[in-house]
């Protein structure tokens, strides 16, 4: 399964001007533009005035309050403003604005464009919109923008953290492909080399403009953005996140969910990612150093396919959200003790393979060197998480998706 890309793409001091050409292009006049209050001060009032001045069809949803989540009190405040009109829709904003808007207009059976705000997030051009349902974290599969037009200028002088979360983002690429590869090799997971290398270029793009990207130059951003559309990208031709999210995005969801169920601030989303990938980089670290006998002898030990006792972890882990979190693990639950051995023969079998894709993900201090360059967190502390909440993300996180990632090999290792 994969998606249209968009009919065009800007990243200039235009991004007004080619909105309008756009739409008056493609006869559009009825338009329907989401925001929340931030982004409409940073350029939604200006896209507001500028359709307004052009004689367009407009409503303006602009979501309020401190934090605006991707979640179905503010979709159905979307949908509350619409009309019975065929509506273009636009997204003025960046991660949770996009998802809001790419979720309803698909739904409605409308396009959206996506007007991106800062630099945060890989989704502006992808067909999934990770929502929080229940209280847990899933990927809805939607559509892509019709088109994207970034503003340099607004980028650019959006607060360092959503920039430094773009590149933590990116950095999740590192460990994203790594499980992937993993998944190949042990699950039967639907896997394409020439898109795993897309992505990892996208995040070498990246990494070669890091300098740059933590000094807000506005050609560093311009490079972060185009690695962040080109993972989109990626994740739009393959057909579902694989490319773009592993263990490290695992890790951010449980956190993001834990943080929802106990009413404390959010986190970015990217700076989540960037912090979960220094820790995944540190397994794969430990990885790549331990020998065929040594993970033998580590799985011969391992209780990997006990279903009571993973079930217990959910349970601890996820509390209320539990049953639906077990309920999209079965497979794994259902694991009988021939099939988990049968597992752990194909490990040691292909522990070459484990070891040359453990080699390909960056230590985890190089990670952390990049963070800090572009002015991110590096550790669970400075995103003001415990080491209690880091242990259960390593734990438990990996429950959230049925994906063999470098965490399911930690179980199967018993580290």
């Amino acid at each position: 399964m994969s998606g249209e890309r968009p009919l065009e793409v800007t990243i200039d001091d235009r991004a007004i001007e080619h909105l309008l050409a756009f739409t008056a292009e493609q006869g559009m006049h009825d338009l329907l533009m989401v925001s929340d209050e931030n982004t409409y001060a940073a350029l939604g009032a200006r896209v507001e005035a500028a359709l307004s001045e052009a004689g367009r069809d407009l409503i303006s949803v602009i979501h309020t309050g401190e934090e605006v989540v991707a979640d179905a009190r503010y979709i159905f405040h979307t949908l509350l403003a619409a009309d019975p009109k065929p509506r273009t829709y636009i997204a003025v904003g960046s991660g949770t604005v996009t998802d809001i808007t790419r979720f309803v207009s698909h739904r409605t059976h409308s396009s959206f464009i996506s007007m991106p705000t800062a630099p945060s997030v890989d989704g502006f051009a992808s067909i999934g919109a990770p929502l929080i349902i229940d209280g847990v974290k899933e990927t809805v599969i939607c559509h892509a923008p019709i088109a994207i037009f970034a503003d340099i200028n607004t980028l650019a002088n959006a607060p360092q953290a959503l920039i430094a979360a773009g590149l933590g983002d990116m950095l999740g690429k590192y460990t994203s492909i790594a499980d992937w590869r993993l998944g190949r090799l042990f699950w039967g997971e639907p896997y394409d080399e020439e898109i795993a290398q897309r992505t990892l270029a996208a995040v070498q793009l990246c990494v070669d403009n890091v300098d740059a990207i933590g000094a807000d130059e506005p050609e560093g951003i311009r490079k972060l953005l185009e690695g962040l559309i080109e993972s989109g990208y990626c994740m739009l031709d393959f057909g579902s996140s694989r490319p773009a999210s592993g263990a490290e995005h695992h890790y951010s969801h449980l956190w993001e969910m834990k943080l929802l169920r106990e009413g404390r601030p959010a986190i970015l989303h990217g700076a989540k990612v960037g912090v979960a990938t220094v820790l995944v980089a540190g397994l794969y670290d430990r990885i790549r150093a331990m020998s065929r006998n040594e993970a033998a002898d580590l799985m011969e030990a391992s209780d990997w396919s006990n279903a009571d006792v993973e079930m217990t972890r959910i349970r601890t882990a996820y509390g209320d959200q539990a049953e639906d979190v077990m309920a999209a693990h079965q497979r794994f639950l259902n694991l009988t003790p021939e099939e988990s051995d049968a597992i752990k023969r194909q490990i040691l079998a292909h522990w070459d393979e484990v070891q040359e894709i453990a080699a390909h993900v960056p230590p985890p201090d190089v990670v952390a060197d990049y963070l800090r360059r572009a002015g991110g967190p590096t550790t669970v502390a400075e995103l003001g998480l415990s080491d209690e909440e880091q242990a259960l993300a390593e734990q438990s996180g990996h429950y959230l998706r049925d994906r063999f990632t470098v965490r399911k090999l930690a179980r199967a290792l018993d580290i």
